[in-house]
């Protein structure tokens, strides 16, 4: 046995040896010792919880594995370029990553959307069934393809809050004219329903809040949102969130860039992605059992349920919405289809399992 040991340690130093040579081909920068300097620009504000810290702790994630090969440079959205900038940067190759959501490129491709979250869509279990069995990642990169942007799920918020209200939704009635801070889809189907969405950056928001010239925003959940401080600009705060019920964050990779990468350190960044992925979404649920906790116990806020006669007739606007919007777009209406399919499947496990188990508790 000693022997035998003995002679398996010789062979790998053997092939050790004969790796350390001039072998450049995918798989042998181990070897050659070659190291990636990059950058990756994202949409978040600097020291941003969770969010930019995620895309911070990837970067050091993949630093540590790679043993320094492949150093990643971490720069918050308008520090080298503007956030919503990102998708540009990267697809033009002047930065080889980026990190957002793929829904700040709806007015680039809409169809990008489904890969970040629908209104009444999959939450974070579901999406992520979808994209690594269901087909949905393979679409996705070939929608980014003629982008060259190679895409890598990284990262889920949860089933986000619906917003905070400076009056009451008790009904339907109570949309009517209401101007609400909310982007995408879901802004598409507030408007449907009466409501004058309003787009504006994160830094706008309370401002524009606490001094009336929005009725109502959406933004994350308690622990950021009590971060921004909504808590002190409004007194209703409702869920669930119908229009973000698991959204999804990307890595955003130049191809070019991406195919120079040896397979090793493609393992080591896809390993690192899908950590940070679970890091992140479990962080929010930690952060906002602790941050709804103190938020109860402020006085001059309500958290109350949507009515269900809201949400049911949201829920209707939406299919009209996505039924409209398919009919415009080919593109869209394809990949609208393979997620509709899969969404319908799974939620006949979802019903027998997540659902039925809380109706347990009831």
């Amino acid at each position: 046995m000693m022997l035998r040991n003995i002679t398996l340690i010789l062979f790998c130093l053997s092939l050790l040896a004969c790796g350390s040579g001039s072998q450049q081909g995918s798989g042998s920068a181990a070897a050659s010792g070659k190291t990636f300097r990059w950058k990756m620009v994202t949409t978040w504000p600097a020291n941003f919880p969770v969010f930019q810290e995620g895309a911070q702790k990837f970067a050091d994630d993949v630093r540590t594995m790679s043993n320094g090969r492949l150093d990643i440079q971490v720069f918050a959205g308008g520090e080298l370029v503007p956030a919503l900038q990102t998708f540009d940067a990267v697809s033009q190759g002047s930065i080889e990553m980026g990190h957002g959501s793929p829904y700040y490129w709806a007015g680039k491709i809409p169809e990008a959307q489904f890969f970040s979250t629908v209104p009444f869509g999959m939450t974070a279990r579901g999406m992520h069934a979808w994209l690594f069995h269901g087909g949905g990642l393979e679409m996705w990169r070939e929608i980014y393809q003629p982008f060259n942007i190679h895409p890598i799920p990284m990262g889920n918020t949860g089933i986000q809050m619906g917003g905070w209200f400076n009056k009451r939704v008790d009904s339907v009635a109570d949309l009517q004219g209401l101007r609400m801070r909310m982007p995408g889809l879901g802004g598409k189907v507030l408007k449907k329903a009466g409501g004058n969405p309003v787009l504006m950056s994160g830094g706008e928001i309370y401002t524009a809040l606490e001094r009336g010239i929005i009725d109502a925003t959406e933004w994350v959940g308690p622990f950021h949102d009590m971060r921004l401080g909504l808590n002190r600009a409004a007194q209703y705060y409702y869920y669930p969130g119908w229009h973000e019920p698991g959204t999804e964050f990307e890595l955003l990779i130049n191809q070019a860039h991406w195919q120079q990468l040896p397979d090793d350190l493609k393992k080591i960044v896809e390993t690192a992605a899908a950590a940070t992925t679970d890091w992140m979404y479990i962080s929010m649920e930690y952060l906002n059992t602790q941050a709804l906790a103190e938020l109860n116990t402020k006085k001059n806020v309500e958290v109350l349920e949507f009515p269900a006669e809201v949400m049911a007739e949201l829920r209707k606007l939406t299919v009209v919405t996505l039924e409209e919007e398919a009919e415009a777009s080919p593109k869209f209406k394809r990949v609208y289809e393979a997620y509709k399919g899969f969404q319908t499947e799974y939620a006949k496990w979802g019903e027998m399992t997540e659902a039925a188990y809380q109706r347990t508790k009831q």
